[in-house]
């Protein structure tokens, strides 16, 4: 059974986890990026491995639901690039001159799945209404906020579109983004959870046990952009570089699908 003040503290403790605070001096220079929290492992070592060849200070990077960024860019935080899981958060970035909309192209391209725990009897399952109610037995299906966040979208078309949206929708255990939803499974206090195929396979404490089919749900497209306000000339310089050739080898490393041509070729 999901321990709702345990997942109320998993959910503030990633909210609150993108970086430790630089000196001043250094966040002048560094990148500000807000990205969705589902790049953190691709985007933590290519932030890395730019700053080692440019000597650079490394990028500053706030992980966090797509939707929960785009409203604190609204209110006047402040970014440099704007990473996000899905086309209609970076659409909403443009409608409310957010980002530099020259600067946008789609970058990578992902998948969802049904996790369960790594010591679950499950193995693969049928993803079906009567299936998913019978395997959850009573507990909670983790998914990232199904109206907000991309990956709690994506889920839940996927979900209505198989047909088992009904027989679990009173089931749903609803996270801040996708990494929460993830780890509310890794830890045991969900039997199953749909999250995108790069953080199962970042996170050990979980196995995957059904892919959704790709024509269940809108594509998973991932867009960048600079940000509107940003006057950090390495701003491009880094965004430039998430289309290097290094950058894919991360990217695809986790599971992605790069969509982006080399910058060199743009």
């Amino acid at each position: 059974m999901l321990k709702r003040r345990s997942w109320l503290g998993l959910a503030f403790a990633l909210s609150m986890a993108p970086e430790m605070a630089p000196s001043s001096a250094m966040a002048q220079d560094s990148v500000m990026v807000f990205a969705a929290a589902s790049l953190k492992n691709a985007l933590d070592e290519i932030a890395a491995t730019w700053a080692k060849d440019t000597g650079k200070p490394a990028p500053r990077i706030s992980y966090a639901a797509s939707s929960a960024l785009a409203r604190q860019m609204e209110q006047g935080a402040p970014a440099d690039l704007f990473l996000s899981a899905d086309l209609d958060w970076m659409d909403y970035a443009v409608a409310k001159n957010l980002i530099k909309a020259d600067t946008r192209f789609n970058l990578l391209g992902n998948k969802i799945v049904l996790i369960a725990p790594k010591d679950s009897r499950t193995t693969t399952l049928a993803i079906t209404g009567g299936d998913l109610a019978k395997a959850l037995a009573g507990g909670k299906l983790s998914m990232a906020n199904v109206d907000a966040v991309p990956a709690g979208k994506y889920g839940k078309a996927a979900l209505e579109k198989l047909g088992a949206w009904a027989a679990v929708k009173d089931s749903i255990a609803q996270a801040e983004n996708v990494r929460a939803a993830l780890l509310l499974v890794a830890r045991g206090e969900a039997p199953l959870g749909i999250v995108y195929s790069t953080d199962a396979a970042a996170e050990p404490g979980v196995k995957v046990v059904a892919t959704f089919p790709e024509d269940s749900h809108p594509p998973i497209i991932y867009p960048a952009a600079i940000t509107k306000d940003s006057k950090n000339a390495a701003a491009k310089a880094f965004l430039d570089f998430l289309r290097s050739a290094k950058a894919r080898t991360v990217f695809e490393k986790q599971g992605f699908t790069v969509l982006a041509k080399s910058a060199s070729s743009t």
